[in-house]
């Protein structure tokens, strides 16, 4: 077992202020499919926009974590940032982004937003984390938010190398999530963040570089030559969604665990939704709104004692 600093500056001192930044980190990284679907919009490749969010994104973390600090605090885990953090992230953010071209948004979002369950159930497994009753509930309830709020798959014919891109990016993420937290173990989430989002940066560059060599065009295109209308919403990308996203979510998830952060992320699709309709037009329905409730319920029980009862002994702790 590796303990999980949650002292020092940028840590929260109670699940409570530890949830809010959770909710920060989903309602920041909810904001990505807006902004790439602008930058995408002016003509700007993917593989462009997340190469340049995630170096960017890693130049600011970088300036608060200390610069040069970072590698210091980081010596002897350079290589694993680099290779699980950086390679995971940049199959998760390619993959799942990959999956619109072949399915839609609600579809993604359904599909995807599943990686809660898978996350409980590798905790349950391992037994690093207790799946009690009341997060079950919780559980159910988030998933029930998310399946109002986007409706069920099942009802229209989807692609299938769309709903493989969804769910693989989805089981990468369930895996992904807890080894974050032991990566990050005993480094202030600024430090942990501009690793991953570093390693991410120079791994997506590495491709883009390479692409042409292999034929690759298109999504797979690195360029410079954008406009402003492009520039604008990748710099947003860099901020909002990696910057403010990294740091608040690294703090979180060090003390909530993996179980409870992947819970109460499930908030992102209804803040997706609502930004959808105020930023690209798209309507807002009841449903939006009822499933969002759902999602809510399942926040507060999650902060109710029955739902931090394992919490004191493990939310320390994991393999």
């Amino acid at each position: 077992m590796t303990a999980v600093s949650t002292s020092g500056p940028s840590a929260p001192r109670s699940t409570l202020a530890a949830t809010g930044l959770v909710i920060l980190a989903a309602c920041c990284f909810g904001s990505i499919s807006i902004f790439v679907v602008l930058a995408t919009r002016a003509g700007a490749p993917l593989l462009t926009v997340l190469a340049l969010r995630y170096l960017i994104g890693s130049v600011g973390l970088f300036a608060i974590a200390g610069g040069a600090a970072v590698l210091r605090e980081a010596r002897g885990r350079l290589g694993r940032f680099f290779l699980l953090g950086g390679v995971g992230q940049g199959l998760i953010a390619f993959g799942s982004l990959s999956a619109l071209r072949f399915i839609p948004v609600g579809a993604l979002v359904f599909l995807f937003y599943t990686y809660p369950s898978w996350i409980a159930v590798i905790a349950a497994a391992r037994g690093t984390e207790r799946v009690s009753p009341l997060r079950v509930l919780a559980l159910g309830l988030s998933l029930a938010g998310i399946g109002v709020m986007v409706g069920a798959p099942a009802r229209e014919s989807l692609h299938p190398l769309g709903v493989a891109l969804a769910l693989g990016s989805a089981l990468l993420y369930a895996l992904y999530v807890p080894l974050l937290r032991t990566l990050g173990a005993g480094l202030r989430p600024p430090v942990s963040g501009a690793l991953v989002t570093g390693s991410t940066g120079v791994l997506l560059l590495a491709v883009g570089v390479l692409a042409p060599l292999f034929g690759l065009g298109g999504d797979a295109a690195l360029t410079l030559r954008l406009g402003s209308d492009a520039y604008a919403p990748i710099l947003a990308l860099a901020l909002v969604s990696t910057v403010i996203a990294f740091s608040a979510f690294f703090a979180g998830v060090a003390v909530l665990g993996a179980v409870r952060t992947a819970i109460v992320s499930t908030v992102e699709p209804f803040f997706v939704s609502i930004l959808a309709a105020l930023v690209l037009g798209e309507p807002l329905r009841r449903s939006t709104l009822l499933g969002g409730a759902l999602i809510a319920a399942a926040v507060v029980l999650l902060q109710l004692r029955g739902g931090r009862a394992a919490d004191d002994t493990l939310a320390g702790a994991t393999e």
